[in-house]
């Protein structure tokens, strides 16, 4: 495993508008080079934040796999009252993690350490593998 994320609590967030995790690497590269920081803005910040940004990650869902994660770096609630946002820091680095099927859901959710797919050794990747294929070879158990 990459870093230490031993009872770590994590989040989980679908990505939309990407088909994969280049695209998402080159979304954040643009987002980096405009802001200085990749924020991932979200509707409600966590009330477990203080617990989040002590090892926690964000991980990355496309296309109804669990593909990555990112090492969150902090967490701060934006504007105030109905116009409040979340603002979630996270590291560029994509750490690909073992492709794990996830349902659709609205938000974020919390993902607790024993939960979470484990991270792939370099050369590992899924990168290259359709989304669907990697759906179908881990319900096989394949993967």
């Amino acid at each position: 495993m990459t870093g230490r994320r031993d009872l770590a609590l994590h989040l989980i967030k679908l990505v939309v508008g990407v088909e994969t995790s280049q695209e998402l690497e080159s979304y954040g590269r643009r987002l980096v080079a405009a802001e200085g920081v990749w924020r991932v803005r979200t509707r409600n910040t966590p009330v477990r934040a203080g617990e989040l940004i002590v090892g926690g990650s964000l991980y990355r869902v496309i296309k109804g796999v669990i593909v990555c994660r990112q090492r969150i770096l902090g967490i701060e609630t934006v504007g105030e009252g109905r116009d409040s946002r979340c603002a979630i820091a996270v590291e560029p680095t994509l750490i690909p993690v073992a492709p794990t099927p996830k349902r659709p859901f609205q938000g974020w959710r919390y993902l607790k350490e024993d939960e979470a797919p484990r991270d792939l050794d370099a050369g590992m990747g899924a990168d290259d593998v359709p989304p669907a294929l990697v759906l179908k070879l881990r319900e096989l158990g394949a993967w």
